[in-house]
């Protein structure tokens, strides 16, 4: 395969790479583009290569210098997801990736292949309702005792009074969202980091992991800010077209080997044709990420010069010398394209605004090529008692606005008039 990551000793741009990185046409009919391999099983040269290739897979022996792992099964390998795993990986730097089925799937695998009954998991707050209810109701059933906090909150604001309710406890993992769903509220990657890598118990490292949804893989790698792992649900932006489901996590290759290894038995892995429908995608990632976050600023300015909107939460227009604007500048390269924003007359007020827009649909998930909006309350946080949603910033009349890649001018528009409906 091409894993050839320079020309003349020039490094090469990940949205470059993209277009061929670990792909050999010439194993594959002189093909351009990776074909879909459609199939469930591989056949062996012989029953020797079978014997190895299945010492590697279940971590029997380590693989002997050279060796490349061999194509068993698509529950374990398959080239097309082998090949995303690769380009997927130089986003963010990381040694090793997995593809999931969803992003529901990547948090879920990762979490239960670092938690044990009896240990901690720090977690910011809020985060997304099925991440919320998965954290809060399905792993202390496991004897998982979750732990959050405030995103939004300075580390020298927030350290001591973590550390008292951790009192003592071993600390196995963390469970980052920033910036926060949906309020946009920024998480201190490092300072967290340090913090709980300082709280594990002896001899066990604890693992961070920073969900990375709303910024995507361009705007914000949490690798290089103290995270162990980064997740992705790759529905959003790395898919980009509204038309699949899944997730990614990429880290360390001894961070992913437990993740890998439950992914194989838990079978939480995607298949070929998503595989290859992220590889599509993965090409024009970088266009359609700077083409929506351009929109997002006009629109973003728009909404806050509006008399029907009192407050718009957008990374651009974090204020000055404040300590989130300090943070932005330090941990994210740009602001994305998400947006939250309070329509006046509460949830009334929202779904009457909601309900006028003609260009901009009305629907869950963002990151698509086409602009969406939803109701975060009453909606993808719904699960979220009211008390906890208002604690978490989440207002009656708050909208989320995930900005496409629609002319500006257009979004502006249909916003308007939907705007006069309040």
């Amino acid at each position: 395969m091409s894993k050839h990551r320079e020309i003349g000793g020039k490094p090469l741009r990940p949205e470059s790479l993209m277009m061929s990185y670990g792909y050999d046409p010439r194993l594959s009919e002189g093909a351009v583009k990776c074909p879909i391999f459609q199939t469930s099983t591989f056949a062996f040269e012989s029953a020797e290569a079978g014997k190895a290739f299945f010492e590697v897979a279940y971590g029997l022996r380590e693989q002997r210098r050279g060796e490349k792992m061999g194509l068993i099964y698509s529950r374990l390998n398959n080239p097309d997801l082998e090949i995303l795993e690769g380009r997927l990986a130089l986003w963010d730097d990381a040694e090793s990736c997995s593809v999931f089925e969803s992003g529901m799937a990547a948090i879920t695998t990762s979490l239960l292949a670092y938690l044990t009954p009896g240990d901690v998991l720090v977690h910011s707050e809020p985060l997304y309702g099925g991440c919320d209810h998965f954290v809060k109701h399905f792993l202390p059933r496991l004897g998982v005792i979750p732990i959050g906090f405030p995103a939004g909150v300075p580390m020298a604001d927030l350290a001591a009074e973590l550390t008292a309710k951790i009192a003592g406890r071993p600390v196995a993992a963390a469970l980052l969202e920033t910036p926060a769903n949906p309020t946009n509220a920024l998480v201190d990657i490092q300072g967290l980091s340090d913090l709980v890598h300082s709280l594990a118990a002896p001899g066990r490292p604890a693992v961070v992991m920073v969900d990375n949804t709303f910024l995507g893989p361009l705007w914000q790698h949490p690798l290089q800010h103290g995270a162990d792992l980064v997740l992705y649900s790759a529905t959003k932006f790395i898919g980009g077209h509204s038309d699949v489901i899944a997730g990614a996590a990429s880290g360390s290759a001894e961070v992913m080997l437990p993740i890998r290894t439950l992914r194989t038995f838990m079978g939480t892995m995607s298949g070929p044709w998503t595989g290859w429908l992220l590889l599509r995608s993965l090409e024009t990632l970088k266009m359609r990420m700077t083409a929506a976050m351009k929109n997002a600023r006009y629109v973003a300015d728009f909404l806050a010069d509006h008399p029907k909107v009192p407050q718009v939460h957008y990374l651009g227009h974090l204020a000055e010398g404040t300590p989130m604007f300090d943070l932005y500048h330090r941990q994210c390269v740009g602001p994305g394209s998400m947006i939250s924003f309070d329509v006046q007359g509460d949830q009334a007020g929202a779904f009457r605004f909601l309900n006028a827009l003609t260009m901009v649909k009305l629907a869950v998930s963002l990151g698509g090529t086409e602009s969406l909006a939803q109701h975060p309350g009453s909606m993808t946080h719904a699960d979220i008692p009211p008390a906890d949603q208002a604690r978490m910033g989440i207002t009656a009349g708050m909208v989320r606005l995930s900005v496409g890649v629609e002319h500006y001018e257009d979004l502006i528009a249909d916003l308007t008039q939907a705007l006069e409906a309040v």
